[in-house]
């Protein structure tokens, strides 16, 4: 048994595109988009705390300390490094951060205006390559940056992988029973290219599953 001070943050999940990482966060004010309406209604909003354990040591960071009015959304590790997004609500920008463990660096890659994005609903940071992408609850799936592309998906889609020129999403029926299936679309239209029967499931060792 290890006992791991977090300083109160007890529950943590693996860090997307990492094998050794975790990655946990208070949740101050719940998740981005419930924090950015509290901004939004005129409520004071406190930074949620955002760590990471490294596996198998336990060795605890918590590379940024973030101020009021900011708040943090959901990390990936990209090309072996850890990359956050950070929303400074006063100043009505978004950032991109990638944290160097080696050199305990925080170096900004990105920094884009808040009104790029019509609000934080499901804005994440994704990969490969690095995405900040966005998918509104109109059917819309947007990438925000590095470049700017949107298109129509149905509404009981997500996004899972971009691989190349394709991008891979799941989409469920409810009747006339639950079922799933991987829809492939071309990148960056949007254009379905294959539809394959089936749930994603994402296995350690970077294979991809699909539960038929």
């Amino acid at each position: 048994m290890k006992i791991i001070d977090t300083r109160g943050i007890t529950c943590i999940e693996p860090l997307d595109g990492s094998r050794e990482w975790y990655w946990g966060s208070d949740y101050a004010k719940g998740d981005l988009y419930e924090a950015e309406e509290l901004y939004r209604d005129h409520h004071p909003v406190t930074c949620n705390r955002l760590i990471f354990v490294h596996y198998p040591d336990g060795r605890v960071v918590e590379p940024i300390e973030g101020k009021d009015g900011q708040y943090f959304g959901r990390p990936v590790s990209y090309q072996g490094e850890i990359h956050i997004l950070l929303a400074d609500f006063p100043r009505s920008s978004l950032h991109i951060l990638r944290y160097d463990d080696r050199t305990d660096r925080i170096i900004q890659i990105a920094s884009l205006p808040l009104a790029a994005v019509e609000d934080c609903y499901n804005l994440l940071l994704r990969r490969a390559p690095l995405m900040l992408t966005r998918q509104a609850n109109n059917g819309k799936f947007q990438i925000v940056w590095p470049e700017k592309i949107e298109f129509d998906i149905d509404e009981t889609e997500s996004f899972y992988d971009r691989q190349g020129g394709k991008l891979f999403f799941c989409r469920w029926h409810d009747e006339p029973e639950y079922q799933e299936e991987i829809v492939i679309r071309k990148y960056p239209s949007g254009e379905v290219l294959e539809v394959i029967p089936g749930a994603w499931k994402d296995m350690p060792d970077g294979q991809i599953w699909v539960l038929q």
